[in-house]
């Protein structure tokens, strides 16, 4: 639960600013927020719209509308969403409409209780640290010369939505004519946007969470495996369901349930899109991936030839690699996907329909199946722990003094680019402070599920820890 604290500055983290909804996001504060945005558009004197839209929470509508008004009112061109979009329909649209930029209010996967701003570029990726710097100063200038914020009127609002569907529709490469498939929303965004693309495919749907809620039915709308029994509930049961889905709060992330009910992990997911991608010749360059995706993403990349990168948490990194033509897909480990001829910024919706095309030719356990039985079968997983001063304090001691060997196994290789990822034998512990919400994540990865829950420990008890040794 979000603990209220007295408002700092303003700051993005790893995807976007976010935050207590009325206590670090109220109406002056986004309002200095979005005339940092403008100061930014307004030295690089990028042409061209800037777009405006907002997810399914409460006050989103009038910030879209205050965002517009802050924005019209320093000279630029802004076409707000006609009602809640997905954070993936606007990344679309500013390549389609040569935006010169787009803001989203949204928490993405946080609770109900927080809000905040993603603000993609020119390029429809989230703002890299360059640009998000430049907003944070010139917001803190604006809170300190205390602007008030202007008042919105009501928009109408366009339609984005309608052209990122048929977008979606001629990303299928086959028909779904009578493919079973439980698609659970989680009172997000992307409702009516992804189930309506599979329908209009030839699915068939069983929906699950579609309707509006400012609570997200009392839990964050992030599709983990604990918050998901209602969908693996329904897919197990229904011997005509081929595959269930799901998407966080603004549609940027997705899950996947097999035909047996089965949650597939990020990385077995995302293995399975490189798999697919790759034999019907939509990617060949490389994939880029987080530090703590799995490895069977990597092994089978090689296999079809692909060049393989590792990046720091946060997607704007590996759209960098996108936007530069080194890679053509892109991963990680909390369900971020992105086809770089698509779009560079991660897409929930684009991944779910890809997937129901995998299971139209075949079900994906057995797909899985297959894969593993040729590169090795790995699972990997995460867990996450108070951000308390003592666990903080653990981490950074750890990242200055390295252990050499954990109970699991002799460490091969450190990387501390993003907190700490100890390579082993057999696979890999990272231990790192999320850049969304206030909390320590700990990311492993093992032979078998037994392995990773013991190696996921060892993490929880290294950070624990008041003390370690070397």
């Amino acid at each position: 639960m979000s603990v209220a604290t007295r408002p700092g500055p303003i700051r993005f983290g790893t995807s976007g600013w976010r935050g207590i909804l009325g206590d670090e996001l109220h109406d002056r504060r986004v309002a200095a927020a979005v005339m940092g945005v403008a100061a930014w558009l307004g030295a690089t004197r990028a042409p061209g719209p800037v777009l405006v839209s907002h997810d399914r929470r409460f006050g989103g509508a009038r910030w879209a509308s205050l965002a517009a008004a802050v924005l019209r009112g320093r000279g630029r061109v802004v076409r707000v969403t006609r009602g809640p979009a997905p954070t993936p329909a606007l990344a679309r649209a500013v390549r389609r409409e040569g935006a010169a930029a787009a803001l989203i209010f949204t928490a993405s996967h946080n609770a109900g209780s927080d809000h905040g701003l993603k603000v993609l570029d020119g390029r429809g990726a989230s703002a890299p640290p360059a640009v998000t710097g430049v907003i944070e100063r010139a917001a803190a200038e604006a809170l300190a010369a205390s602007l008030e914020a202007p008042s919105g009127r009501l928009e109408r609002g366009v339609d984005l939505l309608g052209p990122y569907r048929a977008d979606l529709l001629r990303a299928l490469s086959v028909r779904l004519d009578g493919l079973g498939v439980a698609y659970d929303a989680m009172h997000g965004a992307a409702a009516g946007v992804l189930d309506a693309v599979l329908r209009e495919s030839g699915a068939r749907l069983r929906l699950l969470r579609a309707e509006p809620d400012l609570r997200f039915g009392g839990s964050a709308p992030d599709p983990t495996p604990a918050r998901l029994t209602a969908l693996r509930r329904l897919v197990a049961s229904d011997r005509r369901c081929a595959l269930g889905l799901a998407s966080d709060g603004d549609g940027d992330r997705y899950a996947v349930v097999d035909e047996a009910g089965r949650c597939i992990s990020e990385s077995q997911a995302l293995a399975l899109l490189v798999d697919h991608l790759a034999r019907s010749g939509r990617v060949s360059a490389g994939v880029a991936i987080s530090l703590a995706t799995g490895s069977l993403v990597e092994r089978v990349a090689r296999h079809h030839g692909m060049s393989v990168e590792r990046h720091p948490i946060g997607f704007k990194h590996m759209a960098d690699a996108l936007a530069a033509g080194r890679v053509d897909v892109a991963g990680e480990e909390s369900g971020g996907f992105a086809l770089g001829a698509f779009s560079l910024d991660k897409d929930g919706m684009l991944a779910g329909a890809l997937l129901a095309e995998m299971a139209a030719r075949e079900p994906l356990g057995r797909t899985l199946r297959r894969l593993e039985r040729r590169f090795g079968k790995l699972a990997s997983g995460r867990r996450a722990l108070p951000a308390d001063p003592a666990a903080a304090e653990a981490l950074e001691g750890l990242r200055e003094h390295p252990p050499q060997r954990l109970a699991s196994g002799v460490v091969r290789g450190v990387d501390a680019r993003d907190g700490l990822r100890l390579e082993l034998e057999d696979g890999f512990l990272m231990l790192r402070r999320s850049g969304t919400e206030g909390v320590l994540r700990v990311y492993a990865e093992a032979p078998s599920a037994r392995g990773l829950a013991r190696r996921l420990g060892e993490g929880e008890a290294l950070l624990r820890a008041r003390g370690h040794g070397c």
